[in-house]
């Protein structure tokens, strides 16, 4: 009885810690920010076993959850993280619980985790939704942020930034220093830097 525990506990770890690998190894591809990359896959398993220990004096699935949602935002709460970062860390912390609490079979656990790096990864991508990006600037032509010069104003952040702007949003204009703070909307190139 106590092997088949054991193994059923050495199962889900090695498939938690496998899924967690790819779920980050897929992140990292992308946004190249190894810091969170490593910090994530430590949190995906730290999650899984102080979990799954606590498994044994039943722990519900709801306290476990509630526990570690709380412990990542209080841990998490002195560095302004994005919401993609965000986004990945509720994943492993998901896949973690699920992993050592759920009470789905191995097969299906597999699958589950597949899907979910699946998805991440076609979102990751231009398959389904293009690649842009935002920035904001201090512009001092301001007469080019009037509506009827909207294609100047484009033609000039492109020029000067070397970006593809196709949409410009005025945030504030500063009519004392002559100045506006403008919001660019550009489309990313892929990123081929891989190592």
């Amino acid at each position: 009885m106590e092997s088949a525990v054991d193994f059923h506990f050495v199962t889900r770890l090695i498939i938690n810690t496998v899924s967690v690998f790819v779920l980050i190894r897929c992140y990292f591809a992308f946004s190249r920010h190894r810091e969170n990359a490593a910090s994530f896959i430590l949190f995906g398993v730290g999650v899984f076993l102080v979990t799954a220990l606590l498994h044994s004096v039943t722990v519900t699935m709801g306290f476990a959850f509630g526990l570690f949602a709380v412990f990542s935002m209080l841990r998490y709460r002195t560095e302004a993280l994005g919401i993609k970062e965000m986004t990945y860390l509720f994943l492993v912390i998901a896949m973690a619980l699920l992993a050592a609490v759920g009470t789905m079979h191995h097969l299906e656990l597999v699958f589950l985790n597949l899907l979910i790096i699946v998805i991440a990864l076609v979102l990751e991508t231009r398959v389904l939704l293009p690649r842009h990006g935002e920035k904001e600037v201090e512009y001092e032509k301001i007469e080019n942020v009037h509506r009827s010069k909207h294609h100047e104003l484009v033609e000039d952040l492109r020029e000067r930034t070397g970006l593809d702007v196709f949409r410009v949003d005025v945030v504030s204009v500063s009519y004392l220093r002559d100045t506006a703070m403008l919001r660019m909307h550009f489309r990313q190139e892929a990123r081929y830097d891989h190592p």
